[in-house]
């Protein structure tokens, strides 16, 4: 149930109801199955649209999905590339997963997320109020890291840029400089740039020396001072490798049809429309979306050479991926203790950036969990600079740390996913970014490296994409599309927006 009053309703573009209505019945590719592409292909083919999507991989839900993996004993689980929290503003998001879930039934809420640095010293989300900015000031307050004089110190000039944040201008203002040199200038504690803002950073897979300062300055808007949604959040209760079943089943009753398995090899403009070429097909589309990964969209329009223009394709290739992650899911023979959280975050004990406890909340976990007395871990490393093996024993380590009774447990099963192809929100690239609207008439973009001036980030802005891809096809063809909905467009404070207007 969304609680901010304040949130914005952003109305569908009007047209007509139905593809029937037409003269004829446009078509559309979709390449791509992760949040975006299956986003894209919901928006249209409930207007009648005649969809394709194609995916390369076996599952659906890009990032976000999941697949059956077995044990060394022969016991078949459920394998993703991590953790992923769904947050209450995620409101684009949650309305594609209503589609099939209208209560969202198959999330269950993280009481709450606490973070803990190398000095134990530990925050937590829990009990805070919603609303800013008295969320802020009680979690400063009570945060072990923030003492009077450092409250005192801050910079408070350099911080009103966090209060009033607007898309695109909050790029205008701060996309020239990193994160750590942003947070600097704020003179925030060491300790407290570990939890407050690190943690935040990290979690677009990127150190703050190598992330916009913008792009962290609308996810704090998005999270803390530009939403009274809370900083909590919800988590599937079935594996990920369940979570986009029920959206493939409708898509299907829709009429999409779904191609798992079959990446898409290159894309021709032609006189009608746009040929697409898969391994040993042809399909020929009035319109295109592209919702791809970074690497995966660098590849197929290098493959296309009519595809765009010249300039749009020098963006395509200029785009940048993110230093690589390791996610290591371990089956432990031994339970971790009662009091231990769903989720931790930690700041300062590289190369941990998370711990997942899954038989907290995932259903299939906690039934193994309890029919073995064992218990399902999974640990996070992102922007990681060291070799896979290095990384995966000081994980471990470092668990045995943070989670002292682990130690000398059984890996009863022991599965790592090493990945590197999410995007780089670097500085002074926002505005060198692919846009929704491709070069070309009938051709889109979506994904969570595309361009939007709205203010979301990660799955939500692959849903908003998708939603938004699927509107500038509707509108081409005389359709209505479908409303969005966002946190604030601005500081919530109108003292505070003035001030910032000042500087």
């Amino acid at each position: 149930m969304s609680r901010d009053r304040k949130r914005v309703h952003h109305p569908q573009p009007p047209g007509r109801s139905h593809a029937r209505l037409l003269s004829s019945r446009p078509s559309t590719i979709v390449v791509g199955g992760g949040i975006a592409g299956l986003t894209a292909a919901t928006a249209l083919a409930e207007r009648g649209i005649a969809v394709q999507l194609y995916e390369r991989e076996d599952h659906l839900g890009g990032r976000v999905g999941g697949w059956a993996a077995t044990l060394p004993d022969g016991t078949r689980v459920g394998m993703s590339r991590g953790f992923h929290a769904f947050f209450r503003q995620y409101y684009n998001l949650r309305t594609l997963l209503r589609r099939t879930d209208p209560g969202l039934d198959r999330l269950m809420p993280v009481q709450d997320y606490p973070l803990v640095d190398a000095a134990g010293r530990t925050d937590t989300f829990r009990g805070l109020p919603r609303t800013p900015p008295w969320n802020a000031l009680a979690f400063a307050a009570r945060s072990p890291t923030f003492a009077i004089g450092d409250l005192l110190r801050l910079n408070a000039r350099a911080a009103l840029p966090l209060v009033n944040v607007t898309v695109p201008g909050v790029y205008r203002q701060l996309d020239h400089l990193n994160a750590e040199e942003f947070l600097a200038r704020l003179r925030f504690p060491a300790a407290a740039r570990h939890l407050a803002f690190e943690v935040f950073s990290r979690s677009f897979f990127a150190p703050p020396h190598r992330l916009s300062a913008a792009e962290l300055a609308v996810m704090f808007h998005l999270y803390f001072l530009g939403s009274s949604e809370g900083l909590l959040f919800d988590v599937p209760r079935d594996p990920l490798s369940c979570l986009w079943a029920p959206t493939a089943d409708y898509l299907t009753g829709l009429g999409v049809r779904l191609c798992a398995g079959t990446p898409v090899t290159a894309i021709r403009p032609d006189p009608y429309g746009f040929t697409v070429h898969t391994e040993g097909h042809t399909i020929h589309a009035d319109a295109v979306v592209l919702a791809l990964d970074t690497p995966g969209l660098r590849d197929l329009v290098a493959a296309s050479p009519r595809l765009g223009t010249p300039g749009w394709r020098r963006q395509i290739a200029a785009l940048a991926t993110a230093p690589p992650f390791l996610v290591r899911r371990l089956w432990l023979d031994r339970p971790v203790a009662a009091h231990r959280p769903a989720f931790l975050g930690t700041g300062g004990l590289a190369p941990l950036d998370n711990i997942s406890v899954l038989d907290r909340y995932d259903d299939e976990a906690a039934a193994w969990a309890h029919a073995t007395g064992g218990a399902v871990v999974e640990l996070h490393a992102y922007a990681v600079t060291t070799p896979h093996d290095e990384t995966s024993g000081r994980l471990l380590r470092r668990l045995y740390e943070v989670y002292p009774e682990t130690t000398g447990a059984r890996l009863v099963g022991d599965l790592a996913e090493w990945r590197h192809d999410c995007p780089l929100f670097a500085p002074g690239t926002y505005h060198r970014r692919p846009a929704v609207a491709g070069p070309m008439p009938g051709l889109v973009l979506a994904g969570d490296g595309i361009r939007i001036d709205l203010p979301v980030a990660l799955m939500e802005r692959a849903a908003t994409t998708g939603w938004h891809a699927a509107n500038q096809l509707l509108s081409r063809w005389g359709l209505a599309g479908h409303p969005l909905t966002t946190v604030p467009l601005r500081g919530r404070l109108a003292l505070l927006r003035r001030l910032a207007a000042r500087r």
